[in-house]
């Protein structure tokens, strides 16, 4: 698959170890930083990533903010994009079984390595579920379409 990566100044290690997971496992990665510790915002780097996925340029993207919710809410004005918040395992996975999300957004402040890497590993070797789940994501689409 194709990952898209990016994070605001305050997830620079935490987007690095997410990159490195996901070519651990044989992905291409793209890197969209922030590539240094000056503060950037977090609406235009959620942008560059959201917009690859939903162009067909990158399979998911993954992005850093701080509580991972801003960039949640930036990437999600992206059409087609399902951007989902997740701060464990369990978060992670259920967002892509039931939700089929395709945006990751995690949160800097509370991950470690570790975590980052459990957490990458499982939303990126899970699948959507389908079936009651994809009624659900229809009704959805058709918000985002306005009806």
């Amino acid at each position: 698959m194709k990952i898209s990566v990016g994070s605001d100044h305050r997830g620079v290690s935490q987007r690095k170890a997410a990159a490195q997971a996901a070519e651990d496992l044989g992905h291409d990665v793209y890197d969209a930083g922030a590539f240094g510790e000056e503060a950037v915002d977090y609406p235009d780097i959620a942008a560059i990533v959201a917009k690859r996925v939903a162009s067909g340029e990158a399979d998911r993207g993954i992005l850093f903010c701080g509580t991972g919710i801003g960039m949640s809410i930036a990437a999600n004005k992206i059409p087609g994009i399902r951007a989902a918040v997740a701060h464990d395992f369990d978060s992670a996975q259920l967002s892509r079984r039931h939700n089929n999300a395709n945006v990751l957004c995690l949160p800097a402040n509370v991950l470690g390595p570790e975590e980052i890497d459990e957490i990458v590993h499982v939303w990126l070797a899970t699948s959507f579920e389908g079936g009651r789940h994809q009624q659900r994501l229809e009704k959805i689409a058709k918000l985002e379409a306005g009806r």
